[in-house]
Order: C-alpha cells, then structure tokens, then sequence
C-alpha cells in the first residue's frame, strides 16, 4: 500500500509581510538620517549640534515609521475584514451562486467544468469563508495584514539602520564626520541589501547594488544641499 509521502517547499512569500517592513524601516532608518548627518555636517555645524540632530532624526523617525506603518496596514485590515464580511453574508445568502463563482474560478485557471464544480463543492462544505477569501478576494494568511507587527518591525529595523550613522557620528573625529559616515553607511547599505536579498531568495549582488545605488545618490544629494547652504551662511 503506497503511502503519498510529505514533501515540504519552504517558501519566501511566507515572509512578505514582515521582511517588507523590516527592510523598508532599515533602509529608510539608514538612508535618512546618515543623509541628515552628511547633510547638516557639511553645513559646518558643530560636531556636538551634528550628534543632537541625528539623535533627534532617529527617534522621530523611528516612531514616525511605526505609527505610520501601522495606520497604513490598519486601513488594509479593516478592507480585508469588510470584504470578509460581505462575502460571507452573501455565502449565507445564496450559497449557490457562491459555489458556482467558485466553480467558474477554478474553470478559468485550466479545471474543466465538472471537476471544478466538484472541487467547488468539497471547498464549500469544507471552509466556504475561506475558499472565497483565498481563490476569489486573493487573501491568504501568509499575505494577510498585521498591523502591529509591521509597526514594530518597522521600528526596531528603523532605529538599527539609524543607529550605525549615529554611532558613527558620535565615535567620529570633529574633522572627520563626513567621511567616517560615508564609510561607515556604505558598508551597511552594502550589508542591509545582501541580507534583505538573501531573506527574500533573491539575487544577493543584485540586492547590494540596488540598496547601495540609492543609499549613496540620497547621501550625495543632501550633501551638496548642505554644502550650499553652509557657504551662503558663510
């Protein structure tokens, strides 16, 4: 008697959720305040006002990303749980109509007819709420919003990613900000793109140059912003 054996795949979608903003609060945490830092040092400012305005950056910024992040994947929440809602009151309302949309789902995705009415039919019995959420609203509980979990990934990740310019800043000689920050957040762009490449399965050197390219184009740009306004204050 032949056994079906268990075959497990791991799959990386199962961490879209939390590695989008895990990433996203890193990068930005990283980006944004080693470019304030880049931006108001090159401005001529005093090593010690340099240290207050990273710090500052980073708790502002760091609350800011988790009230954010968790407004905006709240607001997706309560879409999710209003069309959950009105797919299961028309479930209760019509369960006919509801298998045969299901039936036509699966149609449309290869299944002939009567194989697809009778898949329909076991999913129905089985979970009806959670056939429709899956193969018709496209919501599954990997991909299916967390709220606070996203907030406080987004930031804890912000502060690390912030935390290595600020260090840097405070470690840094007087004279020698700019380019202790500019070393010290290049190597962690580098970092933060090849573990954010290799959690998610995809090309670690592709990673690395996409987070680097644009970590070091924003730190340039607010650069030469600060550089300006320093010599007009001068």
């Amino acid at each position: 008697m032949n056994k079906m054996s268990a075959h497990s795949e791991p799959h990386m979608v199962q961490r879209a959720g939390w590695l989008r903003a895990a990433v996203l609060g890193a990068n930005d945490g990283l980006c944004s305040v080693s470019s304030l830092i880049v931006g108001v040092a090159a401005s001529d400012a005093e090593h010690g006002h340099v240290i207050i305005a990273a710090v500052a950056a980073l708790v502002a910024g760091a609350m800011s990303m988790a009230a954010g992040e968790y407004v905006s994947v709240s607001s997706q929440a309560d879409l999710e749980e209003a069309d959950l809602a009105r797919e299961l009151a028309e479930i209760e309302k019509n369960p006919t109509a509801e298998r045969n949309e299901l039936a036509r789902i699966y149609m449309e995705r290869g299944v002939d007819k009567a194989t697809a009415t009778a898949v329909a039919d076991q999913m129905m019995a089985h979970d009806a709420i959670g056939a429709h959420a899956r193969d018709e609203l496209g919501i599954t509980e990997h991909a299916q919003a967390r709220p606070l979990q996203a907030a406080l990934a987004s930031a804890l990740t912000f502060t690390l990613g912030a935390g290595a310019p600020t260090i840097a800043t405070a470690l840094a000689p007087a004279g020698a900000i700019l380019p202790v920050v500019g070393v010290v957040t290049f190597l962690a762009l580098m970092l933060l793109g090849g573990l954010g490449a290799h959690a998610g399965g995809a090309s670690v050197p592709r990673g690395i140059v996409r987070v680097t390219f644009w970590g070091v184009l924003a730190m340039l740009i607010t650069a030469g912003v600060g550089r300006l306004f320093g010599v007009a204050a001068a």
